[in-house]
C-alpha cells in the first residue's frame, strides 16, 4: 500500500514539474532579463566594463562611445539575483550592481520591473532608461 501512494506521489510530482517548465507559469517564476549597458560618457572616453555575479562572469568588455554590451539571464528563485560591474574611463573607476532582483524585478520597488534593463553609463551616475521614454532613473555610484 505504501509503494502504492509513494509511485503516485512521484507520478504526480513528475507531472507537475513537467508541466510547469512548459508552461509560460514556469517563464514568469524564473523570470528572463536582458541587460544592455551604453557608453554614454560625455567625455567621449573608452569605457571599460566587467560585469559578474556569484557565479557567473562576463568578462571585461571595452565599450567606445555609443556601443554598448548585453547579457541575458534568469532571475533566480529565491530572487536573490545580482549582478555587480566595475567600469573604468580615463582618471575613474566605479562599482554598481547593474541589476538587483530587489530593484529591477520588483513590482514595489520605485523604479518597477524591467525585463530589459538598459543601462546609460555617464560620468556622474549610471542611469536606467524608461521604456515610456521620460526621464530615466539616475543612481549613485557604490564607489
Amino acid at each position: 500500500m505504501a509503494s502504492s501512494r509513494n509511485q503516485n506521489f512521484i507520478f504526480m510530482l513528475i507531472s507537475f514539474l513537467i508541466i510547469l517548465a512548459t508552461t509560460s507559469f514556469s517563464s514568469a517564476l524564473f523570470s528572463a532579463k536582458l541587460v544592455v549597458i551604453v557608453n554614454k560618457l560625455v567625455t567621449r572616453a573608452t569605457l571599460i566594463v566587467h560585469c559578474m555575479n556569484k557565479g557567473e562572469d562576463k568578462g571585461v568588455i571595452s565599450l567606445g562611445p555609443g556601443d554598448s554590451f548585453d547579457f541575458r539571464f534568469r532571475v533566480n528563485l529565491r530572487k536573490t539575483t545580482v549582478y555587480t560591474c566595475s567600469f573604468a574611463w580615463p582618471g575613474n573607476t566605479a562599482t554598481f550592481d547593474i541589476f538587483r532582483a530587489d530593484r529591477d524585478d520588483n513590482p514595489q520597488s520605485k523604479v518597477g520591473v524591467c525585463s530589459e534593463c538598459i543601462w546609460s553609463i555617464y560620468e556622474p551616475a549610471p542611469c536606467r532608461d524608461r521604456r515610456d521614454g521620460g526621464q530615466p532613473n539616475c543612481f549613485p555610484w557604490a564607489s
